[in-house]
């Protein structure tokens, strides 16, 4: 995994993975592989899937043409609810895009130490 500072500011997390290095064959099945790492996690609550793809080409927005596919798996690993600040980086968001030859897996440094290992560890074992 690679950490960039986007936007002056924002600690993502990226993992690139060639298509021939998984073994999902589509984008929907790589969402499917992360709402089931979610879904048998003993905390984490899968909440929706959002197509960003879709909902950019209704708005008749711009899409960088390299870009076949965008999704987001929404979820919470919300064990505890100490202030109304951890509201601030509640829920998380894992990041799914397709290109032609691969896929690119993205998200935001949890402020959770052992929770962010866990969303790396689940987008470092989709690789075959």
């Amino acid at each position: 995994m690679k950490k960039v500072i986007f936007m002056d500011k924002y600690p993502v997390y990226t993992l690139e993975l060639e298509k021939n290095e998984v073994s999902q064959t589509n984008i929907l099945q790589i969402v499917e592989y992360f709402k089931n790492k979610i879904e048998n996690h003993p905390v984490a609550k899968h909440i929706a899937t959002f197509d960003h793809y879709e909902h950019t080409l209704e708005l008749q927005g711009e899409i960088n043409p390299d870009i076949l596919g965008a999704k987001n798996v929404i979820f919470c690993f919300g064990k505890q609810l100490p202030s109304s600040k951890v509201l601030a980086v509640r829920p998380r968001s894992i990041g799914i895009c397709e290109l032609k030859d691969k896929y690119i897996i993205e998200f935001i440094e949890a402020p959770n130490e052992q929770l962010h290992e866990v969303m790396e560890n689940w987008a470092k074992e989709l690789k075959i």
